[in-house]
Formats: structure tokens, C-alpha cells, sequence
């Protein structure tokens, strides 16, 4: 497949996986799709481990490694990023998720006293403000819409989960696991803690035999959580994670076309010039990483941040 293709690829998929969740909102409770979804993917991608004959088996450490990636990245984070999608349209809470640019940067500092270049910390800068600037429209009139609130919040710390999810990725690859391999026990086991808290909460197992919700998660578990990821993943292997990194420059201006389209989403001057300071920041951090030295994990550890 040529590389043009595998990039449109990866960012076409996950930049409208944002509005197929939106898909899953109303009679199964959002919790629970999580389970769903990360269940199937899992089994999906060990379907591909062994049609490739990946490796599967780790030691317990590995496993205990995995179980905690798992709950960060696919687990609470989805949890909040559908509890957002209940609050806001799906564009909003792709452009909040930029903030997992920012707190990968802080983590990486501060956290594992990493050294960064003060531009590295310009580009955060101007995301948080342009994400700012694209969302004050809609907390100015947040007395009108309360529930806009928690939607900022729960996407707030769902780029939270994802950050802390892609540091502790880093100590997951550092051991020499496979990316897909990985992935795919970490979702299972996010599936698994997800159910697990479902039960507690006593959240019944339903299911809507709908086409909008076969559909939308069949769509999410099969090209958003396996097709983008191993397109991605190819897309690494051949032009490095650097050049690669500039698919989360596309998702959350895909996000945001898929909203105006289909939610209604209206755009002001101020969402533009929010738009712009973001896309203009994620540019800034990634060219700093194309002018680091590239490891032999990195394209690994990247991979792994979608």
C-alpha cells in the first residue's frame, strides 16, 4: 500500500472514530460499549498476532505492565472521553484531546527528567490557548448549557489518562515488548476492568441490536482500534515516528469538518483562530521530535499514543 494511503488512512479513521462514538450514546450505557468495544478489538488484534505468529506470551510482570496501560489508555480514557461526548459535540472533544500534547510534554519532564528545548513548551502553550479560544464561545454562555461544563471536564481528564497512559507506555516498550502484542492484552485488560466496574455499579449488560449501533461499533473496534492502528504502525516502520507524528496534526481538523457536517457544529472567528494556534502548536512539538535523535523503540513508543 503506498505511504500517501496509509497516512490518509490512520487520519481518516481516527478523525471521525470521534463522532461514531457519538453513535453509542442511548440505550446501552456508555461504560459499558467501552467493554464491548475494547473486548472485540482485543480479540481482533490477537486474531492478527496469530495470522503474523507475534509472539503472545509474557511473563507476569509484562502482564501486570499491560493490565495498568490498559486501564490508563483504554479504560478510564474512554470512559470520560464517552461520558464528554454526552456533554458536547465530538469535534470539541477531539480538540481537547491536543491537551495529551501538552501533558506528555510536562510528564516528560517533570515525571521522567527528560530534558526539552523551550520551544517544545511554546507549541504546548499555544495549543492550550487555542484550545481556549475554540471553546470560549461555549463556556461564556455556560449558564445556558451547564452540562458543557462537565463535558470540558470529563475530556480534560481524559487527555489526562491518555498522557499518563503514554508515559507508562514507554516503561512497557523499554522492556522490549511488541507494540501489537501489547496492545492487544492492554485492551483486553481494559475490557475486563471496565466490566469489572461496570458489575460494581450495577450497570445491566444490555445491548441494542440497532444498525446505527452494530454499525458504529464494529466501525470503532475493527478500522479504529485495528485497521488505523496497523496502518499506522506501517506508516511508522517507513518513513519514522517523527514524520508519522503528523497524523494528530489531521484527526482533530477531520473531527471538527465531521462535527460542522453532521452535528451542526458553527464555527466563529474565534474557533478558527483557536484552530489555527492549535494545529500551529502540535506543528512546533512535532518538528522538535523530527530533530531529536530517533531511537530504535521510538517508533514503537509512538505507535502506541493514538
Amino acid at each position: 500500500m503506498p505511504t500517501s494511503l496509509l497516512f490518509l488512512l490512520a487520519s481518516f479513521i481516527w478523525g471521525t472514530t470521534w463522532l461514531t462514538i457519538k453513535l453509542q450514546l442511548g440505550v446501552v450505557a456508555p461504560e459499558v460499549s467501552v467493554a464491548y468495544r475494547f473486548g472485540l478489538a482485543s480479540l481482533l488484534l490477537f486474531g492478527w498476532c496469530a495470522i503474523r505468529r507475534i509472539p503472545l506470551r509474557f511473563n507476569r510482570a509484562a502482564h501486570a505492565s499491560f493490565a495498568v496501560l490498559g486501564v490508563l489508555q483504554y479504560g478510564a480514557n474512554y470512559v470520560l472521553v464517552y461520558a464528554s461526548e454526552g456533554h458536547l459535540t465530538s469535534g470539541l472533544v477531539a480538540v481537547i484531546f491536543v491537551l495529551v500534547v501538552a501533558w506528555n510534554l510536562l510528564g516528560s519532564r517533570f515525571l521522567l527528567r527528560n530534558r526539552l528545548p523551550p520551544s517544545a513548551f511554546v507549541g504546548a502553550a499555544l495549543g492550550m490557548v487555542g484550545i481556549a479560544l475554540v471553546f470560549w464561545p461555549s463556556l461564556s454562555a455556560v449558564r445556558n448549557a451547564p452540562g458543557q461544563l462537565w463535558g470540558v471536564l470529563f475530556g480534560v481528564l481524559a487527555s489526562l489518562c491518555a498522557s499518563a497512559g503514554n508515559l507508562w507506555s514507554e516503561r512497557v516498550y523499554a522492556r522490549g515488548a511488541s507494540v501489537v502484542s501489547s496492545t492487544a492484552w492492554a485492551m483486553l485488560y481494559a475490557s475486563i476492568g471496565v466490566a469489572l466496574y461496570c458489575l460494581l455499579r450495577g450497570l445491566p449488560f444490555s445491548f441494542d441490536g440497532s444498525f446505527r449501533y452494530v454499525a458504529s461499533l464494529a466501525y470503532l473496534a475493527l478500522f479504529g482500534s485495528v485497521l488505523a492502528f496497523i496502518s499506522f504502525l506501517t506508516l511508522l516502520q517507513r518513513i519514522g515516528a517523527a514524520r508519522a507524528g503528523y497524523v494528530a496534526v489531521a484527526i482533530p481538523v477531520l473531527a471538527m469538518v465531521t462535527s460542522t457536517v453532521f452535528e451542526a457544529f458553527r464555527w466563529s472567528l474565534l474557533t478558527l483562530a483557536g484552530m489555527m494556534l492549535v494545529l500551529m502548536g502540535n506543528i512546533i512539538v512535532l518538528r522538535h521530535k523530527q530533530r531529536q535523535a530517533v531511537r530504535p523503540r521510538a517508533a514503537e513508543e509512538a505507535a502506541a499514543a493514538p
